[in-house]
C-alpha cells in the first residue's frame, strides 16, 4: 500500500547550494554571509554553515571506538535566509526574470544577477 502514496511537491526555493545567504531571524540572525550546505526542496528547508548547531551522541563503534558527541548544524527555513549581495553589502530579495531564454535570479534592490 505505500507504493501508491503520492510524494509531496517540490517548493521552488529562491537559495541553491553553494550560495551565500544572511540569516534573516533567529539566534543566528545577523550581516554575516554564510554558504549553503545542503538544499531540501521538499520541505522547504536549508543548511546554513555554522547555523543552528545542535549537538549529535555517537555510539562506541568499531569506526568510532570511543564514542563521544559531535555538534552539527540541522535545517531551518528556507524564507529565514536572504541572498547576499555584494553590491549592497547586504542580503537582498530575488525574483525570476527570463534572460536570452533562460531564468535567472535578480536582487531586486541592486539588480545583481545570481546564476
Amino acid at each position: 500500500m505505500l507504493a501508491n502514496k503520492p510524494k509531496p511537491p517540490r517548493r521552488s526555493l529562491h537559495v541553491k547550494k553553494g550560495d551565500k545567504v544572511v540569516v534573516t531571524t533567529g539566534q543566528y540572525k545577523s550581516n554575516e554571509p554564510r554558504e549553503v550546505l545542503r538544499v531540501d526542496a521538499i520541505t522547504g528547508r536549508v543548511i546554513v554553515q555554522g547555523v543552528n548547531l545542535r549537538w549529535k551522541h555517537h555510539r562506541r563503534s568499531q569506526q568510532n571506538p570511543k564514542g563521544g558527541r559531535v555538534q552539527l548544524e540541522m535545517p531551518i527555513d528556507a524564507s529565514n535566509v536572504l541572498l547576499w549581495s555584494e553590491k549592497l553589502g547586504k542580503g537582498t530579495r530575488t525574483k525570476v526574470q527570463v534572460v536570452d531564454g533562460k531564468k535567472c535570479r535578480v536582487g531586486v534592490a541592486c539588480g545583481t544577477k545570481f546564476d
